[in-house]
């Protein structure tokens, strides 16, 4: 029997794939790192609140200027590779292959455009924030650059991730094979009992 045509091509996208999980993997631990943390320093602060009159003076700063942030931007590169957002599948089933991969590969440069100029923009007010070590003004100083070092790096590895599949599906559409990931069929099973709800 052959090896199928392209199948180094196969190989090879998989390998940068596989790459990019690895730090897709890394940035959603940190972001359930910081999730938990902000259960935690919510449940603290309300506790001392409550019970002993003493909330926690620099909690909201802390959650907003960081922690959210990195909930937010961290998880969207994993979000993606596991094709978690949310997408309009209607004509999905009924597309010619090579147009299914043509939308893709356009949807995703698309997508990997605005998410670099996000990135750049993020840049720009890292380097500046850096150079002038920028606080907040509130009861503690927060640095500001490390919230646009989050959103620097989740951007940039998103914007990676789209490039790749941008790529992918462009030479899928000269492919008898898929080089890359599809997303999920939709899921058309009517729901009944409990799970209808």
């Amino acid at each position: 029997m052959k090896p199928p045509k392209n199948g180094g091509a196969v190989r090879g996208m998989s390998a940068v794939s596989r790459g990019l999980d690895v730090l897709e993997t890394g940035l959603a631990a940190l972001a359930c790192v910081a999730l938990a943390a902000i259960m935690l320093i919510v449940v603290v602060d309300v506790a001392m609140r409550y019970a002993l009159s003493m909330p926690l003076g620099w909690s909201y700063d802390l959650i907003g200027l960081y922690l959210v942030v990195a909930v937010f931007f961290l998880m969207l590169p994993d979000t993606l590779h596991h094709h978690g957002h949310v997408a309009i599948d209607l004509f999905q089933g009924v597309l010619p292959r090579r147009f299914r991969h043509l939308g893709l590969a356009v949807g995703y440069a698309a997508g990997a455009l605005v998410m670099a100029l996000i990135g750049l923009e993020a840049w720009d007010r890292f380097q500046s924030s850096y150079a002038g070590q920028d606080r907040i003004a509130a009861l503690v100083p927060w640095l500001t650059w490390p919230a646009y070092l989050i959103v620097l790096t989740g951007t940039a590895l998103l914007t990676l991730r789209l490039i790749y599949r941008a790529v992918g599906h462009g030479l899928s559409i000269f492919s008898r094979l898929d080089l890359v990931e599809m997303p999920p069929p939709p899921e058309t099973t009517a729901l009944h009992g409990e799970d209808a709800l």
